[in-house]
């Protein structure tokens, strides 16, 4: 076990997959000799050679195209989007080709690519920085979706990720890459190295994808998150003094409906919370699939707690950002019914 922050525990996948398969290759705009805009690939081209991590050109479309044709003859490349904001030119590409090549080929070809994409905010990014696209893929079939919520697990979900033949959108939250936050932007940051999550294994392991995990036990009511909310969530839980249940769900989609489905049943009270926009967020399929699979067992309405509707404002981030003030309200809430 080495501490880790998220950064370097993604860094330790790719390397650990780089030289245990050679079919592996990683590229993207920045990623070869300088590393990545958050350095996650930092010195992979110089222990592996520029035939293996090599920087593509500012072309998103072309990067995830390519990564499609290197996929149908063998390959497996790890791309990565600069930002997740960036990835709309390629959006045809990931939806039309790589989501439908194993089906449109019955079976012959797939695409078993992973696609990297720093998303989410509290960086002060503003709009075109901060955006968490999560759902307009977990709506395609044929594609897998991620979001790590720590190191321990970024780097197990990500070797699961390339090892896997169908395409997965992985998905980092930046505001993580350094250590955990729990939504007090007027506090120091704690670094990975201080928390247990920041302990990672070494060498080669694999954390499930599909799998969600109960990030905290408790029993007055579940939150179901990921990402950066998890720790927001687990903020919030501390300042009620509300023993809340948060499930991290890490695999958006597929989808572990059983472990959220035994934890809202145990509760009987349930609070969605994620980064994104609220209105078609990933948050209204969470609620009604909790709706569908446990209606006799709720004891109140399920809460939402999510991004606005609007633009990722850069002047008033934190107005934007769901913080602990606002999951706690809703706990509250759903303890009141």
């Amino acid at each position: 076990m080495s501490a880790m922050t998220m950064i370097q525990a993604l860094r330790s996948a790719m390397d650990v997959m780089l030289e245990r398969d050679d079919n592996v290759v990683i590229y993207g705009q920045d990623v070869g000799y300088f590393g990545g805009v958050f350095r996650v690939t930092e010195g992979l081209q110089a222990k592996y050679g520029r035939s293996r991590v090599f920087d593509a050109p500012i072309s998103e479309g072309g990067i995830v195209g390519s990564a499609i044709g290197m996929g149908a003859y063998g390959l497996r490349p790890v791309v990565e989007v600069q930002f997740a904001d960036y990835f709309y030119p390629a959006y045809d590409q990931i939806v039309s080709e790589a989501a439908r090549l194993r089906f449109r080929s019955a079976g012959d070809f797939s695409a078993p690519i992973t696609i990297r994409m720093p998303c989410g905010g509290g960086i002060y990014g503003g709009q075109t920085h901060s955006q968490s696209p999560e759902v307009l893929f977990t709506h395609v079939c044929g594609l897998r979706t991620v979001m790590p919520s720590n190191p321990r697990d970024a780097k197990g979900l990500l070797i699961s990720s390339i090892e896997n033949d169908d395409p997965v959108i992985f998905l980092e939250p930046k505001r993580l890459y350094n250590g955990p936050f729990d939504g007090h932007h007027d506090r120091p940051l704690v670094p990975w190295s201080a928390h247990p999550l920041g302990e990672v294994p070494e060498g080669h392991y694999t954390v499930p994808l599909e799998s969600a995990t109960v990030f905290r036990p408790g029993t007055d009511l579940t939150v179901i998150s990921y990402g950066t909310m998890v720790f927001v969530s687990e903020a919030a839980a501390l300042e009620t003094g509300i023993d809340a249940e948060i499930i991290d769900l890490r695999s958006l989609w597929p989808l572990d409906l059983e472990t959220l489905v035994a934890s809202v049943r145990k509760t009987g009270r349930c609070v969605i919370v994620h980064e994104a926009t609220r209105t078609s967020g990933f948050g209204a399929e969470l609620t009604a699939l909790v709706q569908e699979h446990c209606f006799h067992h709720l004891e109140a309405p399920i809460e939402r707690v999510a991004g606005w509707d609007t633009p990722y404002p850069h002047a008033q981030e934190w107005a934007y950002f769901p913080g602990p003030a606002r999951v706690g309200a809703a706990m509250r809430r759903a303890m009141e019914n």
